[in-house]
């Protein structure tokens, strides 16, 4: 098994800070004119509370296919529709509707997608993970633990390592679900202060993140012991 390679001189690391400086300029930008950014954030949940849940799982389930982060549906969900169905239920159609997504964006790169993707690797530089069967559950695995790819990359990545369904399935399901969870509960937490909650959430994180760390590394010294 290869991991995926890069060219150094490729432009992501940029195009990222530059992002990152851009929202930051325009936050401040926001704040220097006076804008509240608690009432902001009201007046975005009364919106998506108007839309209803149906609607929201429905666009959680499919937008990140198209790129949209998973993070701004599992941080929004508690508050906007808490109050309303229970968090419980939040919870719950959280974690059917980012199976769904993962579900659909792997068929689509195994399927539908798939000659589209594989061009558009190549000419950003990229070479495709080359699996062998024995070792498409560490891949999924560690494409599953790596900070910083996308929700929606991981998964067209794994589909078009052509990652055995039920292999993908199972490694997705238990690192996604408990990551949702624990965001779900720590937004809604966050914005109407709720410590106790708040800090359950921010521990299932913290433990989440330990965990991933661990796997990381045992896969590492794996990879190491195996060259």
């Amino acid at each position: 098994m290869s991991s995926a390679e890069s060219d150094p001189k490729r432009a992501f690391p940029g195009v990222k800070l530059a992002v990152v400086a851009v929202v930051l300029l325009a936050g401040a930008a926001l704040l220097l004119r006076g804008v509240d950014p608690r009432a902001l954030i009201e007046r975005g949940l009364a919106m998506v509370r108007d839309a209803g849940p149906a609607a929201f799982f429905v666009a959680m389930a499919l937008l990140p296919a198209a790129g949209v982060p998973i993070l701004a549906f599992s941080l929004t969900a508690g508050p906007a529709f808490a109050g309303r169905i229970g968090m419980g239920w939040v919870v719950v159609f959280t974690l059917l509707a980012v199976t769904a997504n993962f579900t659909l964006t792997y068929f689509l790169a195994r399927r539908a997608l798939r000659p589209l993707l594989e061009k558009l690797v190549v000419r950003l530089g990229y070479k495709l993970p080359q699996v062998a069967a024995g070792d498409a559950t560490d891949l999924a695995i560690l494409v599953r633990v790596t900070p910083g790819i996308p929700l929606s990359v991981q998964n067209y990545l794994l589909g078009l390592a052509d990652v055995p369904f039920g292999k993908y399935f199972a490694v997705s399901a238990v690192v996604t679900w408990v990551y949702q969870t624990a965001f779900v509960l720590f937004g809604e937490a966050l914005l109407h202060g709720r410590g106790k909650v708040a800090m359950i959430a921010g521990s299932l994180l913290i433990a989440a993140v330990t965990a991933t760390h661990l796997v990381r590394k045992h896969y590492g010294k794996k990879k190491a012991d195996a060259a």
